[in-house]
């Protein structure tokens, strides 16, 4: 029997067809690089203590065995290998090595054609993402194909054992990065907290058809809330989601998401049902619909519909605030059309109002829009004049107040005029209007023309200076806003969307005072304001800026909205503002809107954010707005010590003397998993609130099991970040 001798690193170079020709050939590859060279239908390389050829075609190495092909490594104590077959058999200190799969047992049987076979007592590791784990066997039914009986699965890292999966049956798929668990027992912190006779996860950040980690959680108003969604991943380009909800006081509410994402259309659609709450005593519903259609390059149509079946459906069933505080939903459709030098739009649009019963001031509901139509045109000439014209035609319906049909149309003309330290923009337009209003109105005709002039100017200086070793630039930028309107008698219009616009700085540099079509302000009036900026020489960072700015009026106002008296003062309320990136770690918001006249604040806004490195933020913020208005915000997160954060929100209001929104969270990172805690106390009405109690375990690669306070945190606690994330963060 012929045999090499080890400790002299030889290569045998292996080819089944020359093998059963020629017997077998020697070949040097010191460095172990043919394996990769040669690809998948190469040979393989062999290096051992001691190689022997114990029959024709079977070779059997014995003594520090590693064997290499097409890119997957073995390692053993001993291995043969049969080339007629094209297999592998290794004992003792098995390892094996491949692309997406690094595994120990042993005893290994393979068929290196199509990379099936067995171990025993495997451990296992996956390469392209954590996951890892054990088994009493694992069959290998591919390369990306594997099989293990009694198995366990975990992300932790090697000798953490934090959480884990024992499962009697475990598939793990690399082609669709799935695992797939049957009888699985899921152990945390050394107990089993939940068990599940079939269940499937992904092994990546991909989108994976399957049971997604329930939520549970608990609200004064519904009571214990169990959410159990299932995800369908039916398309690269759409996707759907069925969600049943148990909502212990209340039901179970079902629902279903779908959305697409098509060359010409995209969009998201969502519908919910509970049947017969039993705390409201019916059956209550919502529907979302969102879908955009791409006709043709400029143009796109599409539609919009919000409906719920009553109005608490939102403060009953939710608990984000954004979402309680709805009053008005949206149902349009529209096709639209831009071009170089016009536009075109034509929509149709109505609104479900959301009334609070316990409110003593009603919300009052909008008008429809059915329908609503724009077209515009701009054009600039030579010496760079540009006209732009604006119209619309509205038919108003509302079922109680006065209905209508109101045409606009603003032609301007505008020269800008600008050079390196300054501008100069003149202005004149012709607003043009006509109603034809219903046989209710006083007038069921009216037509209105107003000449509108403005004038438009502002310089700017700067200067270097240097504090505190920082080279800075400042800049004081003076500007001045000039408007002339006559009066026109508009008593007789009705209000079909038209409202006073809140004083602004935006707002100080408008023609018109008012939003919408029905008000055209009388003006004769000049702003002037000044900005000075302090930035950073070599960062270009805005460290400060200062702004003021006020309104001066030569004549009374004559147009208001019913009910609302004109002013009597010649000046409009004194504005500043500051606002600023001050430190690295400090920025600050804030605005003051100061009567002169009778020395008192109408409007005043304080902001600051301290936020010196990731997962440590603190938010200040008082809002105080003269006589209906006063609250204080507090928010932030914070480290408790290590890996553990803190999380809370203070929103009270002092002019009503109640609790806006109150929150108090607790995180806890293990690095292979997170925990969260999380209470919140929410205001849904003008007497009431109610609790909601969050508790979310995180798995690292696997899911999230209990209620989800991310959504609530990201909102109320401005500079949120979820613990995994810092942990990622350099």
């Amino acid at each position: 029997m012929p045999t090499l001798p080890g400790f002299a690193y030889v290569v045998l170079l292996l080819a089944a067809s020359s093998a059963a020709a020629d017997g077998l050939a020697l070949k040097k590859d010191v460095e172990l690089q043919g394996s990769g060279v040669a690809g998948p239908d190469g040979p393989m390389f062999l290096t051992a203590d001691r190689i022997e050829s114990t029959e024709p075609n079977v070779i059997e190495a014995s003594g520090h065995v590693e064997a290499r092909q097409a890119g997957q490594n073995f390692f053993a104590n001993w291995l043969r290998y049969d080339t007629s077959l094209n297999s592998v058999e290794a004992r003792g200190q098995v390892r094996l090595e491949q692309p997406a799969l690094l595994v120990s047992g042993d005893l290994l049987k393979l068929d290196l054609d199509d990379y099936s076979g067995e171990l025993t007592q495997p451990v296992y590791q996956l390469t392209d993402q954590p996951g890892r784990g054990d088994a009493e066997h694992i069959d290998f039914i591919d390369k990306n194909h594997y099989k293990l009986r009694d198995a366990t699965y975990t992300t932790c890292s090697a000798d953490n054992e934090d959480w884990y999966l024992k499962v009697a049956d475990l598939d793990i798929d690399k082609t669709r990065n799935v695992g797939t668990a049957r009888n699985a027992s899921l152990h945390f912190l050394g107990a089993p907290i939940l068990y599940t006779p079939w269940m499937n996860f992904p092994l990546d950040n991909q989108r994976k058809t399957g049971m997604l980690a329930p939520t549970i959680g608990t609200t004064e108003r519904s009571g214990l809330d169990i959410l159990v969604p299932y995800y369908l991943n039916l398309a690269p380009n759409y996707d759907a989601t069925l969600y049943p909800r148990l909502l212990s006081k209340r039901g179970v509410q079902l629902g279903g998401e779908f959305r697409y994402l098509l060359d010409n259309a995209y969009g998201d659609n969502r519908l919910e049902y509970l049947p017969n709450d039993n705390q409201a005593g019916r059956s209550r519903w919502s529907a979302v619909l969102n879908n955009t259609y791409r006709l043709n390059a400029q143009t796109h149509a599409g539609m919009q519909f919000n409906r719920v079946s009553d109005d608490d459906y939102f403060r009953d069933l939710s608990n984000l605030i954004s979402i309680t505080s709805i009053t008005h939903l949206n149902r349009e459709a529209w096709v639209t059309t831009q071009h170089a030098n016009w536009y075109a739009d034509l929509r149709a649009q109505s609104f479900q109002t959301l009334q609070d019963s316990t409110s003593l001031t009603p919300i009052a509901e909008p008008y429809a829009r059915l329908p609503h139509a724009r077209l515009g045109t701009w054009r600039t000439f030579g010496n760079g004049l540009e006209f732009k014209l604006d119209s619309e035609a509205t038919r108003f319906a509302h079922p109680t107040n006065i209905e209508g049909t109101r045409l606009l149309a603003y032609p301007t003309l505008r020269l800008p005029l600008t050079n390196q330290f300054g501008f100069l923009t003149p202005q004149i337009g012709w607003h043009s209007s006509h109603y034809a209003l219903d046989d209710s109105a006083p007038e069921r005709r009216i037509t209105r023309n107003v000449p509108i002039f403005s004038l438009d100017t502002g310089v700017a200086f700067d200067r270097p200076f240097r504090f505190a070793g920082v080279d800075y630039e400042q800049t004081l930028e003076p500007r001045a806003y000039y408007v002339y309107a006559p009066y026109r008698d508009q008593s007789a219009i009705p209000i079909f969307d038209t409202g006073a616009m809140d004083f602004s700085y935006a707002q100080m540099f408008t023609e018109n005072q008012f939003v919408g079509g029905d008000r055209i302000n009388d003006a004769n009036q000049l702003t002037f304001a000044i900005t000075s900026r302090f930035v950073e020489a070599g960062s270009g960072l805005e460290r400060l800026q200062v702004t003021l700015g006020q309104r001066y009026y030569f004549s009374d106002q004559l147009v208001t909205l019913p009910g609302v008296a004109p002013r009597t003062s010649n000046a409009t309320d004194l504005l500043v503002a500051v606002s600023g990136q001050i430190t690295r770690d400090w920025r600050i918001n804030t605005a003051w809107q100061f009567d002169t006249q009778n020395g008192t604040t109408i409007r005043q806004n304080l902001g600051a954010s301290y936020r010196p490195s990731p997962g440590r933020a603190l938010n200040f913020g008082y809002r105080f707005i003269d006589q209906t208005t006063e609250q204080i915000d507090l928010s932030g997160q914070w480290p408790l010590g290590d890996r553990w954060y803190g999380m809370f929100r203070y929103n009270y209001s002092f002019q009503d003397d109640k609790l806006v929104e109150g929150l108090a969270g607790v995180e806890y990172n293990g690095g292979c998993w997170a925990v969260r805690a999380v209470f919140q106390r929410l205001a849904t009405k003008e007497d009431q609130s109610t609790d909601a109690l969050f508790f979310q375990l995180e798995l690292s690669g696997m899911g999230r099991l209990g209620s989800n306070p991310l959504d609530v945190l990201k909102q109320s606690v401005p500079g949120y970040r979820p613990s995994n994330e810092l942990l990622q963060t350099p």
